[in-house]
């Protein structure tokens, strides 16, 4: 739950080493690399031969979902005609499937007409067939056309009708153009669907057996990739009288590996800790079970290196506040046979495992939430049950959930400054964010005994919120300021700078407020379940016979759509509180990811 301390490593050896020492530094796989020379004109990227395509190839081949025993030995492997006949299968696919969905349209838009074949020119003696497809509402402008024509088919909203005539008619002597049905016969388009259709079999076919080249093919991929970033890492090396020096950041825990490489290879190895003027990158250190909690730091900012690693409260907190905004039990448990269906898939990869175990906390959280609250669908519990017995909150308590979303809010944003304080300790300006705890924790102590306490404890609620707010907008006046302590300008600048801090007390109000959303959005969700399963309730009552049928469409489009109301409102906004309100009052400054020049691994 920390940022890793970095070292500075600087290797110098001879030029003769710089092969062997850059390949098993990359095998390594825990340096970040500092460039020691001018930025190579050429991109980290691979080479150009086969790259695009073999790039193409392997996600095609991944997206197939039946995959033939992987080949693990090279012998007899090309790749360049591996990767040829994996493409020309994906365009024969996607070319038969065009003239596949082509014909099927043609059959569908021929069968109103019957199986005919038009006959030949000779045969009617000059005259010609056009065909026209007319809704019956306007058969009765046809009563004035001159020319012959006869109706061959009619359903309950069209009539299909010829007209015979040497010559195209006029567009406007008939209400509706030409229908045009091809040369072809409806039995001869429906034998070249046939072939097509099984063409597309052997294609599909021909596809399942090349996924067992992925394992080669991504071993050779990688293996091509690793070389560019290998050459791209020794452009970045600085090179002068045959020697060679190669410099980055390494965590600590991984010095020795690089102090046993130097060892083995003779090199010049110089150990430093971070100057102040250094900017490190940033390395996350947390279990694999609460690595989902990186990634979502790393999707909105990485801290800097100097800061504190948010990993855990997002993690948590997100959970807390996508429960609170689902609130429902029974949604939760939808989601959870959800992710327990594809649990094993997710297994398969890393991020798999960290994603699953961050949905998993989602839902169980979640589940939880909806217990406490009595929501089963929009369905309180039956009384006397279990669940009944477990449903201690209702959300339709406006004053008690608002007082329960308002102090999420104030922890949260407690919790924000107490890491502040962390960063800015023992700095005079750590004490800025213990006022605003002050100003958090009085103002809604001070708002909950207003409105709970009795009259005759009054007095006392407010002098011990009033003064506690007075106490931390005091602290946060006089230790907001970096500027030094001397000179009457200098006093005079901090009393600037400590007014301009206070201005935030409307910021921390109104952030502390932003958490009503969790409330609202639940009270909504636990509103439109309720709506829907009475709508529900109403339509069988009032529709005999459908009733039951209308009900349950109703359930199912009504549930669906607040469930995946319910998704996105969660996601956003359980995200949102994080990264806004949280974010802002407990990091500073942005910093960038560590990233190892390490090889690519391979897994099957």
């Amino acid at each position: 739950m920390a940022i890793e301390p970095l070292k500075r490593l600087s290797l110098v050896g001879s030029q003769d080493q710089k092969q062997v020492v850059m390949d098993r530094l990359q095998a390594l796989g825990c340096l970040h690399l500092l460039p020691l020379a001018p930025t190579s004109s050429q991109p980290e990227t691979l080479p150009p031969e086969h790259a695009v395509e073999a790039r193409q190839a392997l996600r095609y081949l991944m997206d197939e979902p039946t995959k033939r025993r992987q080949v693990h030995t090279e012998d007899g492997f090309d790749l360049a005609a591996t990767i040829k006949s994996v493409l020309a299968n994906k365009d024969r696919i996607r070319a038969t499937l065009d003239r596949r969905d082509a014909l099927a349209q043609r059959a569908k838009d021929l069968a109103p007409w019957g199986d005919f074949s038009l006959p030949p020119a000779e045969a009617l003696a000059g005259e010609k067939l056009w065909f026209y497809t007319v809704p019956l509402r306007q058969l009765k402008a046809l009563q004035g056309l001159e020319l012959p024509w006869q109706v061959v088919h009619q359903d309950n909203r069209q009539a299909f009708l010829v007209v015979i005539a040497p010559e195209e008619p006029p567009a406007e002597a008939l209400p509706v153009p030409r229908t045009h049905t091809g040369a072809l016969s409806l039995s001869q388009v429906e034998q070249q669907l046939e072939a097509a259709e099984l063409e597309l079999e052997e294609l599909e076919a021909e596809r399942r057996a090349l996924t067992r080249w992925v394992y080669l093919l991504s071993k050779q991929f990688a293996r091509a990739e690793d070389q560019a970033v290998l050459q791209h890492a020794q452009s970045q090396t600085r090179d002068t009288d045959g020697l060679f020096a190669v410099q980055g950041w390494v965590g600590v825990p991984q010095v020795p590996a690089v102090e046993a490489l130097a060892a083995e290879q003779g090199l010049a190895l110089l150990i430093e800790d971070p100057a102040p003027g250094d900017a490190p990158p940033t390395l996350l250190t947390n279990p694999e079970r609460l690595g989902a909690g990186e990634d979502l730091v790393g999707f909105y900012q990485m801290p800097a290196y100097d800061s504190f690693d948010p990993s855990r409260i997002l993690f948590f907190s997100f959970a807390l506040f996508f429960a609170m905004i689902l609130s429902d039990a029974g949604y939760a448990a939808l989601l959870g046979l959800g992710l327990l269906l594809f649990w094993r898939k997710l297994g398969r990869s890393s991020q798999g495992r960290r994603f699953r175990v961050l949905a998993g906390t989602l839902v169980s959280t979640s589940f939880a939430w909806g217990v406490l609250v009595g929501s089963y669908f929009g369905l309180a519990p039956p009384p006397g049950s279990l669940p009944a017995q477990l449903h201690i909150l209702d959300i339709h308590d406006f004053d008690t959930m608002m007082r329960l979303s308002v102090g999420v809010g104030v922890l949260h944003l407690v919790l924000a400054n107490l890491v502040r304080v962390g960063n800015l300790w023992p700095r005079l300006q750590a004490l800025a964010p213990v006022g605003w705890i002050l100003v958090a924790l009085s103002g809604f102590g001070l708002w909950l005994g207003l409105s709970l306490a009795a009259p005759a404890q009054i007095a006392t609620v407010e002098l011990l919120g009033y003064g506690g707010i007075a106490l931390g907008l005091a602290l946060v006046f006089f230790s907001s300021s970096q500027r030094p302590l001397t000179g009457a300008g200098s006093i005079l600048m901090r009393g600037l700078d400590g007014l301009l801090a206070l201005s935030q007390v409307t910021k921390i109000f109104g952030d502390t407020l932003s958490y009503l959303r969790l409330f609202a959005l639940g009270l909504a969700s636990a509103s439109l379940a309720l709506t829907f399963n009475d709508l529900a309730v109403q339509v069988d009552a009032g529709v005999p016979g459908l009733g039951l049928l209308l009900q349950i469409l109703l359930l199912l489009i009504g549930h669906s759509l607040n469930l995946a109301l319910g998704l996105i409102s969660g996601l956003v906004h359980g995200l949102r509180l994080n990264y806004i309100e949280f974010y802002n009052w407990a990091l500073s400054g942005e910093g960038y990811p560590f990233r190892p020049f390490k090889k690519t691994e391979i897994t099957e």
